[in-house]
């Protein structure tokens, strides 16, 4: 299936809607605006449309960023939602996309519809697996499959592409028979993220030079599983390890959670939200060993900046991220016992080995690769493609 070319004279106008955008972090937002500025630094023109506190328009580094008020979903942590589809439709018919990207397969999916009325090729980006996600509900893997397979065939019938970021991804697609999936990797800022950032000082502040310090950047919700960490933690210093955790994120289980470290009398240090960027980059930079216990995880951004900044990560086995960290690191099924496990098997290698390896593996995910996987999936012209073009038509050198 191939889609129009570019409008004469310049690129794409791609609209993108995404619901459930962290406040002010995550992986998402962070991916939302990492492919925006790689689409408008292709020459194309990204708009992208999301929930907010009220109507707000504005031009930014990741092109045209429209918020539309949404009403916040209880017990998230600060999510909202796009509920107002008159509104919605109402400015995608003003908005006069040439491309529509949508990340979210529930509550957005309607507009998979409205792009086939307007005749505008229309992609869904899967950032979860549906059975994952159930499956963390509570809901059993049978109930959780069925539902996730008559949600993605709905899906995949909606959209002209399916975009996944990984293979783990893909199968739940591939196993309703789904034609139109393509697969776009996310990315890393090699540059912003690096083991340069590595401070003595800043892990001296949370561990002594004989303790082993564990970091955990995670939304807190139930999805994310974060209590698998603490889990960890407990089970290593049961068995006489020297041990402690730092926790950068926010979300419904802050609290709960903090109330677990205090009654086990767990050496954990709770951040919450780390706007600094550099500041949780130097973080993950100091840590020994980063950890990503969220089961329904298609990528895992936060690991990956981890690993850019020479941290190994242990994750769960039962997520994308087996296929993206490699041999740089170690998985796990979501026991405390299994991490800690993995947690004193990576620190049994030689430091810079394992620190090496963990920078090498991210090496292979920059953000340039991303941006030119889901242009193509656009069928849009990638990143430098529309300035060769453009300046060789005016006689430029």
């Amino acid at each position: 299936m191939s889609f129009a070319t570019e409008r004469v004279g310049r690129g794409l106008r791609i609209v993108r809607l995404a619901n459930f955008v962290a406040p002010a972090s995550g992986g998402l937002r962070t991916a939302l605006r990492e492919l925006g500025k790689g689409f408008k630094e292709a020459g194309h023109e990204p708009v992208l449309v999301i929930p907010g506190e009220r109507h707000t328009d504005q031009e930014t580094e990741q092109g045209r960023v429209i918020t539309l008020p949404g009403p916040l979903l209880p017990g998230t942590g600060g999510y909202r939602v796009l509920t107002d589809k008159r509104r919605v439709a109402a400015l995608l018919e003003d908005l006069d996309p040439d491309r529509l990207e949508v990340s979210d397969r529930t509550t957005l999916r309607w507009t998979g519809k409205w792009a086939r009325r307007a005749r505008v090729p229309a992609v869904m980006v899967s950032h979860e697996t549906a059975d994952g996600v159930l499956r963390t509900w509570g809901l059993s893997e049978n109930v959780s499959r069925r539902a996730a397979d008559a949600l993605n065939t709905r899906t995949a019938h909606t959209y002209a592409r399916v975009v996944c970021t990984t293979e783990f991804a893909e199968r739940e697609f591939v196993r309703i028979g789904a034609r139109n999936v393509v697969r776009a990797p996310l990315g890393v800022d090699l540059e912003q993220r690096t083991p340069a950032l590595r401070g003595a000082g800043l892990r001296a502040g949370y561990a002594r030079a004989d303790e082993t310090l564990l970091v955990m950047c995670s939304r807190l919700s139930v999805e994310k599983r974060p209590g698998t960490a603490l889990d960890a933690l407990e089970a290593l210093r049961r068995r006489g390890r020297r041990v402690v955790l730092v926790v950068a994120g926010d979300g419904p289980l802050r609290v709960r959670l903090e109330q677990r470290a205090r009654e086990r009398g767990l050496p954990v240090t709770f951040l919450g939200h780390v706007g600094d960027r550099d500041l949780l980059g130097s973080l993950q930079a100091s840590a020994d060993v980063c950890l990503a216990p969220g089961p329904a995880e298609t990528f895992g951004l936060a690991a990956l900046e981890a690993m850019a900044c020479g941290t190994p990560v242990v994750a769960s086995a039962l997520s994308a991220l087996p296929e993206v960290i490699g041999s740089a690191g170690a998985t796990a099924v979501n026991t405390g016992g299994a991490f800690a496990d993995a947690i004193e098997g990576l620190m049994e290698r030689p430091e810079a080995d394992r620190r090496a390896a963990a920078r090498a593996r991210a090496e292979c995910f920059g953000w340039r690769t991303a941006v030119d996987a889901f242009l193509a999936a656009h069928d849009a012209q990638p990143s430098g493609a529309l300035h060769v073009r453009h300046t060789a038509r005016e006689g430029v050198a």
